[in-house]
């Protein structure tokens, strides 16, 4: 027989290995799940076994088929008879891939339904089985990729993931197979029989109870055998079920693994317990009512251990944000300071979170909980000693490494970033800016873009070699820029962020780069925090030569009406806010900045009604809005062809832009326009009809003077019409004559 195992994403090599396990040849794994190739009992075998899959299917037939009438006639030659009677009740479930003849998805179970019904009409005297979806004898599966049609039998029936344990649960309740798969790629079976395993938010105790039937060797189809569909099948052979029953039943051991549930709510503790007792492992588990955050390093149950854990979050339980980020950062802070020695598995669906707890993961696995894509996220928390070792091995490793004689190019590249810190460092320091341009393709041969953040953090963004530089040869560039980098500033090289810079269009704009390595930085600029990214994005969230020009936002913003457009990570909104503005709008068509925007706002103390932030694209809000504003800064991309929105060119869409802005501004207004577009030019028509002063060399800090196009910034302010008096005209008196 031809089985195919259905389950969650990223989980098919979990899959294969259970079908294996249960005697299988041919294992193949395919999107959506496993094939693979077996008898009756390896069938009965993986059902009864498996832990990650929620359908066992068995293949009976396959055809190429063009049309729906085609699709009809052909399944009515089917012998639906073998599988169902007219006394059964039966279902049809269906997929649909890429197929040009089928409109509707859903009719084609109803034209399925038909030709079943017809068939088994025809061949038991006009008897007919009916439809039950909630609760069939048998199932049928349909799947369809283009022409080829894939008819399917249910072998395992629908609950095959549903272990029949589950009495009561909590209101967020992660499913038993995705915990068993969390479990599966934990550190704590690799870690042997002294390592315990601790779920502290246990919630209904799911991960702690399919941890405890995995470590005493209990097969999941033993809580509830007769759930299976298998039984209603003609050939289905109970002798062969009752010896594959009779071994999963022998198997099971006592486990020697300690298994731990804390959760801070009674309730859930009460059921996790009856829970664990209908699965028949309670007396595996100890469940203790107890606030993960409260924890002292006398609560910690063993020297060695294993966390893996679903803490809640803001998607599943529609908790506040900051009540969410502030759990995240004591997890982090819990784990890192009482878990010394452990490992920790921390299952989130939303993946921004983890950023919180404030630890760098060894690996991640990406799964899904229902339709949210979920982190998987596993961590090893070292020793004060293991620190100790480490920080030791960086130490002389570095030492080495600046030891050693840099190349001719490195020296090359060296001396030139010695020049500029010893240039740029008083004045620098002078005005208090701590974040700032040390090098920006200074050297043709070293062509990229070096930032200091507050004398710890380097950012290195090169700019993409042409297709003529040979790739070996720029590589080697590179890794000279970064050597010289350490060795002139100090900063080590851990700490030394490298990306590439090039073109990006449409959503790649504001995609991450790497997920995987996801960390916010809080640096000071002005005064003020703000949070960077070095990794994840092409700019890090702070756009360092506009740093005069949020100083002149500060300035001129007491008592205004602020409104930030394209406002990125609203920066100069921080500064609008801090200069006493009355009210500040901010204005992004992206998301994960206007989050980033109220978490920077949020940092640094502005949480008042009077702010506002607004998910729109730029025109289509001035466009939609009546209100009046004071300060105007707006700051456009060069180009932008996102999706869902009109492409935008600075160059030919400016004028259009800013007359939009100025329909806003008060008649004493400021529009603060500024450009990245190195050959940008002002339309000639704002300056006839517009007060337009170019004050880009102002905006220019020290630090970027090497590249004064490096933006163009203007004030423009609406004209005032001076009104003449009208002219009075004197009129001369006749003279009087008088007479003698």
């Amino acid at each position: 027989m031809i089985y195919f195992a259905m389950t969650s994403a990223n989980q098919t090599d979990l899959v294969e290995t259970e079908a294996r396990q249960a005697g299988a040849d041919d294992v193949k794994s395919t999107k959506g799940g496993v094939y693979f190739k077996g008898d009756l009992k390896t069938g009965y075998r993986f059902c009864i076994w498996t832990r990650c899959a929620t359908r066992l299917l068995v293949l009976f037939h396959q055809a190429e088929i063009t049309s729906i009438d085609e699709f009809y006639e052909h399944s009515v030659e089917l012998p639906w008879e073998n599988f169902l009677d007219p006394q059964m009740t039966f279902a049809i479930s269906e997929t649909v891939s890429a197929c040009d003849w089928l409109m509707n998805t859903h009719y084609i179970s109803i034209r399925l339904k038909d030709a079943i019904v017809d068939r088994i009409r025809e061949k038991c005297d006009d008897e007919r089985p009916t439809v039950d979806i909630d609760n069939p004898d048998i199932g049928f599966a349909l799947h369809i990729d283009g022409d080829t049609v894939s008819y399917y039998l249910d072998f395992a029936g629908r609950s095959l993931a549903k272990r029949g344990y589950r009495r009561k649960q909590t209101d967020a309740c992660l499913s038993e197979f995705l915990a068993s798969s969390v479990v599966s790629r934990s550190q704590w079976f690799k870690n042997g029989a002294d390592c315990v395993l601790l779920d502290p938010f246990c919630g209904s105790g799911t991960i702690c109870i399919e941890a405890a039937m995995a470590a005493s060797h209990m097969a999941p189809g033993l809580i509830d055998p007769y759930r299976f569909s298998f039984y209603r099948l003609p050939f289905h052979d109970e002798n062969a079920w009752n010896e594959v029953f009779q071994e999963a039943d022998s198997s099971q051991v006592t486990p020697a693994f300690r298994i731990i549930g804390w959760d801070i709510d009674p309730h859930a503790i009460e059921i996790s317990k009856t829970n664990a007792k209908a699965a028949g492992v309670d007396q595996y588990i100890d469940f203790f009512c107890r606030d993960f955050l409260e924890t002292e390093v006398e609560d910690v149950p063993a020297e060695v251990g294993c966390i893996v854990t679903d803490p809640p979050y803001g998607i599943r339980m529609n908790d506040e944000d900051d009540d969410i980020r502030r759990l995240y950062s004591g997890i982090g802070h819990v784990i890192t300071d009482k878990f010394k020695g452990w490992n920790a598995s921390i299952l989130c669906g939303d993946a921004s979170l983890l950023g919180y707890v404030d630890m760098k993961p060894d690996r991640t696995n990406s799964l899904f909980n229902g339709g949210i894509e979920c982190q998987l996220a596993h961590y090893y928390i070292y020793t004060q000693d293991e620190k100790d070792a480490l920080v030791e091995r960086a130490k002389a490793r570095k030492a080495e490494r600046l030891s050693m004689p840099l190349s001719e190019g490195a020296q090359m590249a060296a001396n030139r970033l010695k020049k500029n810190l010893d240039s740029l460092k008083k004045p620098m320091a002078a005005e208090g800016v701590t974040c700032y341009r040390l090098y920006d393709a200074d050297m043709p041969e070293y062509s990229a873009a070096i930032d200091i953040y507050d004398d710890k953090w380097i950012s290195l963004q090169e700019y993409a070699p042409p297709s003529t530089i040979d790739p070996e040869d720029a590589q080697r560039r590179l890794d000279e820029l970064v050597l010289a980098t350490e060795r002139v500033t100090s900063i080590d090289l851990e700490n030394i962020f490298v990306k590439q810079r090039c073109i990006q269009k449409g959503k790649s704009q504001y995609n991450r780069q790497d997920a995987a390595d996801s960390k916010f930085f809080i640096i000071r600029e002005g005064g003020h925090r703000f949070m960077v990214n070095f990794t994840d994005y092409l700019d890090t969230g702070l756009f360092l030569d506009h740093r005069p020009v949020r100083g002149m936002i500060e300035q001129q913003s007491k008592g205004k009406r602020f409104l930030n457009l394209f406002c990125y990570t609203a920066s100069a909104t921080v500064y609008a806010a801090a200069g006493g503005a009355l009210s500040t709008v901010s204005v992004d068509a992206s998301g994960t900045y206007l989050d980033w925007a109220q978490k920077n706002m949020e940092m640094n103390g502005f949480t008042s009604l009077n702010h506002f932030f607004y998910l729109d694209d730029c025109m289509r809000f001035l466009n939609g809005t009546r209100d009046r504003f004071d300060l105007i800064f707006c700051d456009p991309p060069t180009f932008s062809n996102s999706k869902g929105r009109d492409t935008f060119d600075v160059q030919y869409d400016h004028s259009r832009l800013i007359k939009a802005c100025m329909a806003h501004l008060e008649d004493d207004g400021l529009l603060i326009f500024s450009t990245n577009f190195t050959k940008f030019v002002m339309d000639e028509y704002i300056c006839e009809i517009f007060d337009v002063k170019d004050i880009s060399r102002e905006t220019i800090g020290d630090d970027f003077l090497r590249n004064p196009k490096i933006h163009y910034c203007y004030e423009i302010r609406k004209r005032r019409i001076v009104r003449q008096q009208p002219l009075k005209l004197r009129l001369k008196k006749k003279p009087v004559i008088v007479k003698n």
